[in-house]
């Protein structure tokens, strides 16, 4: 697989303590990279580390496949929000991305404009400072701010943290349009697992510094064991049916209700035999173990964040 990112035995220790121990990650190009952990697990560290912003104890790791001083000049290539954005509040937001690109020498005409476009900013008035903007456009702007010089990474420190539930949506929708027309490949950290699920295709857990865990959202589909739950008046006659269609692997669960393993995308087959079969169809659904579930199962239960 190609990786973006690939990171050895990374390693910060500030005086006695071990923020990150051992990390090794793995971030395949083009994709939404979702980074789990409690509060004080390491996340910002590593996401500080991979992004320049602080140097590992020990340790390696390596950007579009460069490292050493070759690695160091694809930073370039890497925008970062981690924390706030640093935001000039007296200006409106055109002139923060403004204010940025002049910094790195960045002059195309209607490339400001383009950004606000990218962002979702376009229609918000150029008089208003940005000290004034709600949280969501704030977040918004600091994506922006990341964008600029069009880098090929964003490292993204929860940007959905305090946001209501329009302002989440609109930062979702922003990292998925970012994955899906530009191919860019987005590191993001979020306690919100729900909302994560949504929008990454892989996962890293991290916990006390380390890394318990790297998967992709297909495999966390397959190890949560999904399957489809049906509930009849008639058990032992709906098994006789499915299994008249080809469906062989079925189980009874305690409360009466069938689980089955296979061919999870032909409800609509089985729901078409059972009520042909005139068996009252009282449930039928796809379940599996959500993101959250699984994430405390590896750590062991308890607050996550």
């Amino acid at each position: 697989m190609d990786y973006i990112l690939e990171t050895k035995g990374l390693t910060k220790v500030y005086g006695q303590k071990e923020a990150a121990r051992d990390v090794s990650l793995h971030v395949p190009a083009g994709k939404i990279y979702g980074l789990i952990g409690r509060n004080g697990a390491g996340k910002t560290t590593i996401m500080r580390m991979i992004s320049g912003l602080s140097v590992p104890t020990r340790g390696s790791y390596s950007l579009f496949g460069k490292t050493g001083h070759e690695m160091e000049k694809m930073l370039k290539h890497v925008g970062v929000l981690i924390e706030s954005p640093g935001l000039y509040s007296r200006f409106s937001g055109y002139e923060n991305l403004k204010i940025k690109c002049i910094g790195m020498g960045i002059s195309p005409k209607g490339y400001v404009e383009e950004l606000l476009k990218t962002i979702g900013l376009e229609g918000a008035d150029r008089r208003k400072p940005a000290g004034s903007y709600s949280l969501g456009m704030r977040q918004r702007l600091g994506i922006g701010l990341a964008l600029v010089g069009d880098p090929k990474m964003l490292v993204l420190d929860e940007p959905i943290n305090g946001l209501d539930p329009q302002g989440i949506a609109e930062i979702r929708q922003l990292l998925v349009r970012l994955r899906d027309e530009k191919g860019m490949t987005v590191m993001v950290s979020s306690h919100i697992l729900d909302e994560l699920a949504k929008v990454a295709d892989c996962y890293g857990i991290i916990n006390e510094g380390t890394l318990l865990d790297e998967f992709s959202a297909e495999e966390l589909h397959r190890r949560s064991g999904r399957f489809i739950r049906i509930r009849t008046d008639d058990p032992a006659a709906t098994v006789r049916v499915l299994k008249e269609i080809g469906v062989e692997q079925i189980r009874e669960e305690a409360d009466g209700s069938l689980a089955v393993s296979e061919q999870l995308e032909n409800t609509a087959a089985m729901s078409k035999a059972i009520v042909e079969a005139g068996i009252a169809l009282q449930e039928i659904c796809l379940n599996s173990v959500s993101l959250e579930d699984y994430y405390l199962g590896v750590t062991g239960g308890g607050r996550h964040a």
